[in-house]
Order: C-alpha cells, then sequence, then structure tokens
C-alpha cells in the first residue's frame, strides 16, 4: 500500500451533514434548521459559563461530579448511574465502541437519527434499518428483526426528524421482548418538550432493568449547544465500561459550570417549554390551513409534507424560504424526499415562514 488505509467499512459511512446556516445574499437570516431554541441559555448557565474563563488553565474535573450532582437532584437519580459526555452524540458513540463489533448488528429504524447508523458502522457492526409505521416507531417491527447478531437497539423518542412517539407502555413491550444481552437506547433528546400523560423519558426502564440506557442533551431545550453536554442514565456495570476508554477529560469546565446551572434553572426552561407549545401549534394550525401536510410533533419542530406538484415540492419550497431568509432543514436523508422540517424559532421567523409558504402555496395563511 503507497498510503494509510482506513479499516474495511470506515468509507463506506455517509458522513453526518448539518442543517445549512447560509442564505447567500439574504441581509437577515433566520436559522431554522438544526432545533437550537430560539430563547437562548439560562441567564444563570451564561453567568456560570463566563466565571469559568477565570480559571482556563486548569483541566476540568474529570468525573463532573457538579453536573453530575445537579442532574441527580433535579431528576432525583443516583449521579452513580449518570455519565456525562461531550454531546450525547459522544455517549452514542461510546455504548457502540464498547458493545459492538464485526459481525454484530445494530437495529435502528427507518426515520432514525443518522448518527446511529454511522457509530454501528464505525464500530464494525452492521445497522439494520426496520421500517417505521405512520412515521412513527414500530416495536413488533423492530422485535422481528432481532436475531443472534443483535447486541444493540437505537430507539430515538421523541423521533427526529417526525416528532412523533411511542408512550412508555410499548416501550415496557420492547424491553420485555428482548434478549437480556442486548442493549435498548432510548435517545430522549427531546423530553423535556413533551406533554403527554402516557411518555417518559426512560428513568423509569433503565431503573427497573439492567439492559436499558437513556441518554438526554442540554442542546434542545437548555439552550447549550454550543458547548457539547449530553448525559446518560445507566445501569453501573454499563457506567463503569463505558468510563474505562471514554476520554479522561472528555468535557470541559465552562460546560460543566454551564449546565449545572442550567438543569437548576427549571422556572426558565418551563417559559421555554411554554413557548414551543404555543408555537407548534400555532405553526401546525397554520401550514395545514394553507394545504400542507404536518406530522404530529411533540417537539420543538415540525415536519412539513409538500404536494408531488411541479413547482410546489419541498426543493422548490426550500429554494424560495432560503432567498427569503428562512433556512429549513430538507431531509432527504432521512428517507423525506419531499418534506422539509421547521424548527420552532423566534416569533418573527415564525410569522415570516407562514407568511412565505402561503405565498409559496398560493393561499394566504
Amino acid at each position: 500500500m503507497s498510503k494509510p488505509v482506513p479499516r474495511p467499512g470506515i468509507l463506506d459511512i455517509a458522513a453526518y451533514v448539518p442543517g445549512k446556516e447560509h442564505a447567500p445574499g439574504v441581509a437577515r437570516v433566520y436559522k431554522l434548521s438544526s432545533n437550537e431554541t430560539p430563547l437562548g441559555a439560562s441567564p444563570k448557565a451564561i453567568e456560570a459559563f463566563k466565571a469559568a474563563a477565570g480559571n482556563l488553565e486548569r483541566y476540568p474535573d474529570g468525573q463532573a461530579h457538579e453536573l453530575r450532582e445537579a442532574i441527580a437532584s433535579v431528576h432525583g437519580l443516583n449521579p452513580a448511574n449518570i455519565l456525562c459526555g461531550n454531546g450525547s452524540d459522544e455517549l452514542l458513540g461510546l455504548l457502540c465502541q464498547v458493545y459492538l463489533g464485526a459481525g454484530d448488528e445494530g437495529i435502528i429504524t427507518e426515520h432514525g437519527f443518522l448518527v446511529y447508523k454511522i457509530q454501528i458502522m464505525g464500530a464494525g457492526a452492521t445497522p439494520v434499518v426496520v421500517k417505521e409505521k405512520n412515521h412513527t416507531v414500530d416495536v413488533d417491527a423492530i422485535l422481528t428483526a432481532v436475531t443472534g447478531k443483535t447486541k444493540i437497539v437505537f430507539i430515538a423518542n421523541p423521533g427526529n426528524p417526525t416528532g412523533t412517539y411511542i408512550p412508555v407502555s410499548e416501550i415496557r413491550r420492547l424491553q420485555a421482548g428482548l434478549p437480556k444481552h442486548v442493549i435498548l437506547v432510548l435517545d430522549a433528546a427531546y423530553a423535556e418538550y413533551v406533554r403527554r400523560n402516557d411518555y417518559e423519558a426512560g428513568i423509569e426502564v433503565v431503573s427497573s432493568n439492567a439492559n436499558v440506557v437513556m441518554t438526554r442533551t442540554f442542546s434542545k431545550v437548555y439552550g447549550l449547544a454550543a458547548l457539547r453536554v449530553g448525559w446518560m442514565y445507566a445501569p453501573v456495570d454499563i457506567i463503569d465500561a463505558l468510563n474505562r476508554v471514554r476520554g479522561p477529560f472528555n468535557m470541559n469546565a465552562p460546560a460543566i459550570a454551564a449546565g449545572a446551572a442550567a438543569i437548576r434553572d427549571q422556572s426558565f426552561i418551563q417559559d421555554v417549554v411554554s413557548f414551543n407549545q404555543m408555537w407548534i401549534e400555532k405553526l401546525t394550525s397554520a401550514f395545514e390551513a394553507i394545504g400542507l401536510e404536518v406530522t404530529p410533533s411533540v417537539t420543538n419542530f415540525v415536519l412539513i409534507h409538500f404536494p408531488d406538484v411541479d413547482g410546489k415540492r419541498a426543493a422548490d419550497a426550500d429554494e424560495f424560504l432560503t432567498s427569503r431568509g428562512y433556512i429549513l432543514r430538507a431531509v432527504r436523508g432521512y428517507g423525506f424526499p419531499n418534506s422539509l422540517r421547521m424548527s420552532v424559532g423566534p416569533e418573527e421567523a415564525n410569522d415570516g415562514v407562514i407568511e412565505a409558504l402561503g405565498e409559496f402555496m398560493g393561499r394566504k395563511a
């Protein structure tokens, strides 16, 4: 060989492509493609971040004690069952690194978060994609796909980019149907936004089973996407295994401090959730009124489906909106070639998209 060559399978991975950020030639741009909160981070989190700047010469706490204690206090958990990471993406990758290898299979759903497939393949294992039903995770389809090679199952609940969810009764049924050595990963990145009586993020299921983990993020409702803060609640055996291979200082000190302050400021978070709930309802009603189909969402985004008509498809709408400074997320890679995902943004952006799509569809919103 004339140059270094990655091991087999690495170059078969399609790299993750984040939502676009720019609209050339447009003076004012609203980025509504990455599900970021329009209300920013808690002022207390920002204050903690600034305070941490006075000690940048020191290594961070490798165990993230302050953050783990804050998470445990708010959610009523044992800190020993919590692992923090550089975003939940790192934790998903660690799970694959530790529990998957060549010849193993990891189950994902057809519209699931693209990072699952990337991490499974990166570990040398094979991703097995199962169909969803009405854009929602199908427990029976997952159980049917389980083989002797299955080692891990990834569930985004709520789903991204669908915004749908399955109730905790279905999560329990899924766990009960899996072999005891198969890990069920409940990715609850949008859990804080859900307001449904039959939903549970995963804490209850993790607490009563040895093969379930829950991952969460501070990038969405807490507004700390720039800092990359994620956490996992899992059985101590799994925490111990991941701790053996994770980087010794995988989180930076400002992120630890800001995360701890953010999760303790629950009154701020309730304001964020209330703002979001109001706009999810408004956006859904407005888009349906102008003739667009919207998948019912319990998150901070909506999946909008466009007519299969020349000039009115998702790609046409994307170009039209971008020219006006509204950047939504094309979701072809998620199995929706004729849809766009829109994050709830600031009021003027939400109103602007409603008006622009009404013009695009030729119907007043």
